[in-house]
């Protein structure tokens, strides 16, 4: 990309250090999204209240035991009388319902920092810079947006959300629940910015699951600028543990259509050279190169089971979600009528 692209910040927090939602999600596309549903391909297990169907324990109306407290659980649940017998909190556990667990993993890798669109049209709320001072909009804002509203759903829905950021690596984690305030430690979290650092999925998903015991939704939202290989790998082992996941790819218009015309320095945001060429000369097979690897991205995950969506920077969040969540969301009940 362009080598004179500035890097940008999600903006999450203002100068007094509260948390802006606005900067991430505008409340138009909250309402879009409020009224749909995410529901997992497959039963999810789960220990806390939601709307998704499991032969495991959850919350409704029939008791069925006890089990003990975990930080992050609904404390509508807890038995003080046997709290008052052994000191120890326990929460009361019901048949039938269970939650949906959903993780989101945001790649805050070096290539998520270009964005060619201006921040004040992107943000929605006539904002001219981010927090950090930058113009554009960049596909690390765009993820981070994805993310503060696929959360917002699932917590709306009374499931548990979780984060984890990462690029090389697990960067940060907010593990997952459904208290109060949740949603707002899934945005102060995604107060950061996109590194230098290469993408390594394979990586960074191994140390996720690690962390994960029970089965989760797992909405992987990056450019996905890496390996086949290696992005193939970290998909099957995600299937191989049995978790449910939606990829979300996010790329700019600038990279879709590559309609750069005069000759420029183009500089890798992931340590690679400055490298000077002609754009017109290698747009054809730019094209087929990045056209190739969108669908070679798609067949991977539809071959497991699994989601692909593409987004565009330069699309607002809320008709691309709400259609996606609303299509998916028709498949699901009819694969369970069939």
């Amino acid at each position: 990309m362009p080598s004179d692209s500035p890097p940008s910040r999600a903006a999450a927090a203002t100068s007094e250090g509260h948390i802006d939602a606005t900067l991430y999600l505008h409340p138009q596309t909250l309402s879009r999204l409020k009224s749909f549903e995410i529901r997992a391909k497959h039963i999810v297990e789960g220990v806390m209240s939601g709307m998704h169907r499991s032969p495991h324990h959850g919350f409704s109306v029939e008791f069925a035991q006890h089990r003990p407290y975990v930080a992050g659980d609904d404390l509508r649940y807890l038995d003080w009388k046997v709290f008052a017998r052994t000191d120890k909190l326990h929460l009361k556990q019901y048949e039938q319902e269970t939650s949906l667990d959903l993780i989101v993993m945001v790649d805050s890798s070096g290539s998520m920092r270009y964005g060619s669109r201006l921040f004040a049209e992107a943000s929605g709320v006539g904002q001219k810079l981010s927090p950090s001072g930058a113009e554009h909009w960049s596909k690390f804002d765009h993820a981070t947006a994805i993310a503060a509203a696929l959360s917002y759903v699932a917590l709306k829905q009374g499931d548990r959300a979780g984060l984890i950021v990462y690029a090389d690596a697990i960067r940060s984690m907010v593990k997952p629940s459904n208290a109060q305030g949740q949603w707002r430690q899934i945005v102060s979290a995604l107060s950061t910015h996109a590194i230098d650092s290469p993408t390594d999925i394979a990586r960074s998903v191994d140390q996720a699951l690690a962390k994960l015991t029970n089965r989760r939704l797992i909405a992987i939202v990056s450019d996905f600028f890496d390996d086949p290989d290696h992005i193939r790998a970290a998909l099957a082992r995600i299937r191989h543990r049995r978790h449910d996941a939606i990829l979300f790819q996010v790329v700019d218009r600038h990279e879709q259509e590559f309609d750069f015309k005069d000759a420029a320095p183009f500089e890798g945001l992931e340590g690679e050279p400055i490298v000077r060429l002609n754009p017109r000369a290698i747009r054809k097979d730019y094209l087929e190169a990045f056209n190739n690897h969108i669908t070679a991205i798609h067949r991977m995950a539809r071959s497991m089971g699994f989601d692909h969506q593409l987004v565009s920077t330069h699309t607002w969040l809320g008709p691309p979600l709400a259609a996606f969540l609303a299509r998916r969301n028709a498949m699901l009940k009819r694969s369970k009528s069939g």
